[in-house]
């Protein structure tokens, strides 16, 4: 009796999670994580990623919500996605999530340096990375950066390694007064709990003020971008994004080097 009672409170919970997606969501971000009195369509945001599909795994909440809301995308992935050897097709796989996502194609930048490729044990220097990161800055005047941080959601190195370059970059150029912001790492339990952790969030956001709460009002927009991946659109990742919180909802924080 008392699984049953658990699996309907379970049931009720996701239900009005979802409910709180398409009918109520708000995000407190709305306040505060861009607003500096610019006109949107002036206010040049930057992801800085390591990989294809980073974007739509992790922080398409965000890049939802800015593109709904007007403000200028742009994407830095610094790396093909080559550790498999099919970095060529990742690379058009980005493109495609890209047009999924709003994400003018133009303002989209993948490298392919001999010294940042993907893989576990792949140490990216970061003075090169801050180099790269100053030479997109300026060219596209950017005012806002939003990354990984310094856990980089799975602990993968490279994730590690971006979060490195862009507070290197920020402390070697205090003068530019750039914003940037990191992606919230979670717990496991948070981490897989679906649209469910947008309760958590939120309650969370209570005990920590300074973070920035965004909620994903188009998931299924994230899932269209998910599957543009084929190349990694297995089992597994089916099942990462339908229960990760990353689809349903953002947690930033500000970096202040």
């Amino acid at each position: 009796m008392a699984w049953l009672v658990v699996s309907v409170s379970l049931i009720v919970i996701w239900v009005a999670s979802l409910c709180k997606i398409f009918f109520g969501a708000t995000s407190s971000s709305r306040a505060t994580i861009l607003d500096d009195g610019k006109n949107p369509q002036k206010k040049n945001v930057m992801f800085v990623i390591a990989h294809p599909d980073d974007e739509s795994m992790f922080f398409s909440p965000t890049i939802n919500y800015l593109t709904s809301n007007v403000y200028n995308l742009h994407i830095l992935c610094l790396s093909t996605g080559n550790a498999d050897g099919m970095g060529n097709i990742r690379k058009n796989e980005l493109h495609q999530a890209c047009a999924v996502l709003k994400v003018p194609l133009q303002q989209l930048k993948v490298l392919d340096h001999p010294n940042l490729q993907d893989g576990f044990g792949q140490v990216w220097n970061h003075d090169l990375l801050t180099e790269i990161i100053e030479e997109e800055v300026t060219k596209h005047d950017i005012h806002t950066i939003i990354t990984f941080d310094n856990y980089g959601v799975s602990g993968h190195c490279n994730h590690r390694d971006v979060h490195r370059g862009v507070l290197t970059f920020l402390l070697t150029n205090s003068g530019r007064h750039i914003k940037a912001w990191e992606l919230v790492s979670l717990n496991i339990f948070r981490k897989y709990c679906g649209p469910v952790d947008i309760w958590l969030s939120i309650l969370s956001a209570k005990k920590h003020p300074s973070n920035v709460i965004i909620i994903n009002e188009q998931p299924w927009k994230s899932f269209k971008a998910m599957a543009q991946h084929l190349s990694q659109w297995v089992w597994f990742r089916k099942l990462f994004v339908s229960f990760s919180s990353y689809t349903y909802t953002n947690t930033l924080n500000r970096i202040i080097p």
